[in-house]
């Protein structure tokens, strides 16, 4: 899937999903920036006023609308995409970036609780995906963008079964969108999967935990607008999986090579590096049943810049250090 298109820019029509907070705050806020027309749907009125207005100032062509809707609700999702093709006329981008966590062990999670976040995590894409893509088929159009994950897309790591096995069925979902739109003569319609590692949003103050463990730090995290700038260049040039962040190749790669190794190392890391001890949360359901209101942010507080920054610094410095090393061992012997 290469069809390249045209940057997104005005007269872009671009729905977001999950527009309040986190990677879908972002990324309606990048297509902004170029000028593009959003179209942003959250369960927080509130929050979603705030992104509208964030995205109405960002370019002087830019043009933001809010309709709230539960994306678990397919007639919700549909009133969306019918107001985007009444107001603008068209859909050319659909990001499905709506989702939710639970923590806890897969036996010991409610099933209440699993069932919702299929509800919002995989029927809430499938129902963004039926809800653009007849505007799209007619249009011979339009690109839909799905925010996967590397955890359960080409990994999994205890305590997150629920939320891993949801990712997962989304890119099985796509695959399988792709190939009837082969089918039916769709050509011009792209589907794009994408897969990011850990990302510093509120995704972990707004999941439900059920372990007893408070969140203590996160893995090596890319920031929101990394992930953003990535749905953007996927808009533009689509392709069947975009992997994002760090490791982001890496870690499925050795996963897939070596996973005797690696789960060993995830599952070690994950309880003993990433969790405090037990006792130290109380169990709570977070954003799962009511919207993230007023906590609703990009950025979750772990620092993606900074370590994004780092990260790189120390890259710079160790070939800085092999090429002095190099240099040395090249340098010609006088005599």
């Amino acid at each position: 899937m290469t069809n390249r298109r045209h940057p997104p820019g005005p007269g872009t029509v671009v729905v977001v999903t999950g527009a309040s907070s986190g990677i879908g705050r972002a990324v309606a806020r990048a297509f902004a920036h170029r000028g593009a027309t959003t179209v942003l749907t959250a369960r927080s009125a509130e929050a979603l006023a705030d992104v509208v207005n964030e995205c109405a100032t960002a370019h002087p062509r830019a043009e933001a609308l809010a309709v709230r809707a539960d994306v678990a609700d397919a007639a919700a999702v549909n009133r969306v995409a019918q107001t985007a093709l009444d107001r603008f006329g068209r859909i050319d981008v659909w990001v499905n970036a709506a989702g939710v966590g639970v923590l806890g062990l897969l036996d010991r999670v409610p099933p209440a609780d699993v069932q919702r976040l299929w509800q919002v995590n995989v029927l809430g894409h499938l129902n963004g995906a039926r809800a653009c893509l007849p505007a799209m088929r007619r249009q011979g159009s339009g690109v839909l963008i799905g925010l996967s994950s590397v955890l359960g897309g080409a990994v999994e790591a205890p305590y997150m079964g629920a939320y891993a096995t949801s990712k997962a069925a989304l890119v099985t979902l796509d695959e399988v969108l792709r190939q009837e739109l082969a089918l039916t003569g769709n050509a011009g319609v792209s589907v794009c999967t994408v897969l990011p590692t850990g990302v510093d949003t509120p995704f972990f103050a707004h999941a439900a935990n059920l372990t007893g463990h408070r969140m203590r730090s996160m893995p090596a995290v890319a920031t929101p607008e990394r992930v953003a700038r990535a749905v953007v260049r996927a808009a533009s040039r689509p392709r069947r999986r975009v992997l994002v962040g760090p490791g982001a190749r890496l870690l499925p790669w050795a996963h897939a090579m070596a996973p005797g190794l690696i789960r060993p190392v995830i599952r070690w890391r994950t309880e003993h590096a990433y969790l405090d001890g037990p006792g130290t949360a109380v169990p709570t359901t977070g954003a799962l049943y009511t919207p993230s209101g007023d906590t609703a942010a990009v950025t979750g507080g772990y620092h993606g810049g900074a370590r994004t920054a780092a990260r790189r610094a120390a890259v710079l410095a160790a070939l800085a250090a092999a090429a002095v090393v190099a240099g040395r061992r090249v340098r010609p012997h006088l005599t």
